[in-house]
C-alpha cells in the first residue's frame, strides 16, 4: 500500500498574535485563540491534541491539558497580508501571496461591461440610487462583495436554472483577468431567479454596491462556489505537482471549494463531525496519497464569538482522531494546522492574526522540535518532499525533522 500524507487544518485555531500585529491589525493585539478557549473552559480535555504537542505550542499548562514529551511539534508565521481563510490555504498549498488592491468595483465595472460585450454576452447596467452593477445574460450580477471587508472582494452572483455554472465561471475569469482585488468570488444555486438577485440589491458605505447573498436564496439549493483569486497560479500548488508524479489528492471540506483541484476529488462539506468521518473513510481506502481536510466549524464558532461551540468543535475533532490515528502505518504521516486565528474572545467577531500549530504525528516519531516556521507555505515544500515530487516554489521543507 502507497504511504499517505494528511494535513488536518482546523480553521481559525491561532495559537498567539503575530509580532506584526501592532502595526498591521492592531484590533487583534493579545489575541489566542487556543489559550483563551482553554481558559474560559477550564474543564476542556483534548486527549489526543494533547498527547500530539498542544500544550507545548504554547508552552503552557492547565490542570487537565499539560505537555506532551513525546511530541513532534511547532509552529508557523502568516505570510499572507491580515488572515484570510482563502490566502491561508493557498499558502498552505504552495503560493506566495501577492499583495491585491482594495476598491470598489466601480473603478472597473465600464471595462469588464466592454470586454464582456467584446466577449458576446448581454450585459445590462442596474442602478440603486448613484451606483451601479452589472447583470449578464439575465442570469448573473457582478458587484462588490458586501459582506467582507469592502473593496476586498468582487461577487458573481447567479442563478443556475437559467446558465451553467460552467459558463459563469468564464464569466468569472474574464472579471478576474481585470481586476486587481484580493478575490472574485463565483457562485450560484437552484430554485432562484433573476429577481430574487435584484430584490437583495444593497448598498454599503459610500462607494459599494452588491448582491446580499444569503437574501437572494442562492445558497439554498445546489450551492456552487469557486474562489478566483489575485495571481494565483494553481500550477505552482501542491496538487498539480503532486499530480505529476502520480499522487492523487483529496481534499475535503472547505479547502475543496478554495483550492483548484483538477485532477484529484474534491468533497466539500461543513459539518464537523461528517468531516472528520470522510477522512476517515477516505483513510481507509485510499491507496496512498495527499488528504487535505479543513474543519469549518471552529472558525464558525470563533465568527460567533461562541467560546462553548468552539470547545465543542476541537472534542468532536479530538475523539475522531483516536480513530483516524489507528489507522495510520510506519510510513504514514499526520500534520494537524490551521490557516489563521479566530479568538473568540477579542472583542470583534473577524479573524485574528495569529501563529498557528503544527503538530505531527507517526507511528515512529518520539519527539522532535520543528521550530517556528517562517511561512505556511513549509507544510506543502514538505508535503512535496515526503512524496520525492518536484521541489515547491515557495517553502522550505521540514520534512527532515519528522520522517
Amino acid at each position: 500500500m502507497m504511504k499517505k500524507f494528511v494535513v488536518l487544518i482546523l480553521d481559525g485555531f491561532g495559537v498567539g498574535w503575530m509580532d506584526d500585529v501592532l502595526k498591521v491589525r492592531p484590533q487583534d493585539y493579545g489575541a489566542n485563540t487556543l489559550l483563551h478557549i482553554l481558559e474560559s473552559k477550564k474543564d476542556l480535555k483534548l486527549v489526543n491534541l494533547e498527547r500530539l504537542g498542544l500544550m507545548n505550542v504554547i508552552n503552557k499548562e492547565t490542570n487537565v491539558m499539560k505537555k506532551s514529551q513525546i511530541a513532534t511539534f511547532g509552529s508557523a508565521n502568516l505570510k499572507h497580508f491580515g488572515a484570510d481563510t482563502f490566502w491561508g490555504h493557498q499558502e498552505i498549498l504552495g503560493s506566495k501571496p501577492l499583495m491585491p488592491v482594495m476598491e470598489p468595483i466601480s473603478n472597473r465595472i465600464d471595462n469588464i461591461k466592454k470586454e464582456l460585450e467584446n466577449k458576446g454576452y448581454k450585459v445590462e447596467e442596474i442602478f440603486k440610487e448613484d451606483r451601479k452593477l452589472l447583470m449578464v445574460n439575465n442570469a448573473l450580477t457582478i458587484a462588490d462583495n458586501i459582506e467582507t471587508d469592502l473593496g476586498q472582494a468582487y461577487n458573481v452572483t447567479a442563478a443556475l436554472d437559467f446558465i451553467s455554472f460552467e459558463e459563469v465561471v468564464k464569466v468569472g475569469r474574464i472579471a478576474r483577468s481585470l481586476v486587481d482585488v484580493s478575490r472574485v468570488i463565483v457562485f450560484g444555486g437552484h430554485g432562484v431567479t433573476k429577481q430574487d438577485i435584484l430584490d437583495a440589491i444593497e448598498i454599503k458605505g459610500d462607494k459599494y454596491i452588491g448582491v446580499n447573498a444569503p437574501k437572494s436564496g442562492v445558497y439554498r439549493d445546489r450551492y456552487h462556489c469557486i474562489h478566483l483569486g489575485y495571481k494565483v497560479d494553481y500550477k505552482e500548488q501542491l496538487p498539480y505537482n503532486l499530480n505529476k508524479n502520480g499522487v492523487k489528492t483529496t481534499l475535503i471540506g472547505k479547502v475543496a471549494d478554495i483550492v483548484e483541484n483538477q485532477y484529484g476529488e474534491s468533497i466539500p462539506v461543513v459539518d464537523t463531525k461528517e468531516a472528520m468521518m470522510i477522512t476517515l473513510n477516505e483513510i481507509q481506502k485510499s491507496n496512498g496519497g495527499f488528504i487535505c481536510t479543513n474543519i469549518q466549524e471552529t472558525d464558525l464558532s470563533g465568527h460567533e464569538e461562541n467560546v462553548e461551540k468552539y470547545a465543542k468543535k476541537l472534542k468532536i475533532v479530538d475523539d475522531y482522531l483516536t480513530y483516524l490515528i489507528k489507522e495510520l502505518d510506519e510510513n504514514d504521516i499526520l500534520l494537524i494546522m490551521a490557516d489563521h486565528g479566530n479568538d473568540p474572545t477579542i472583542g470583534h467577531s473577524k479573524h485574528t492574526r495569529e501563529r498557528v500549530p503544527i503538530l505531527v504525528y507517526n507511528k515512529n516519531l518520539r519527539g522532535s522540535k520543528i521550530g517556528v516556521r517562517e511561512t505556511l507555505s513549509d507544510v506543502a515544500a514538505t508535503v512535496s518532499d515526503y512524496f520525492g515530487a518536484e521541489k515547491m516554489k515557495n517553502g522550505e521543507s521540514f520534512l527532515n525533522k519528522i520522517h
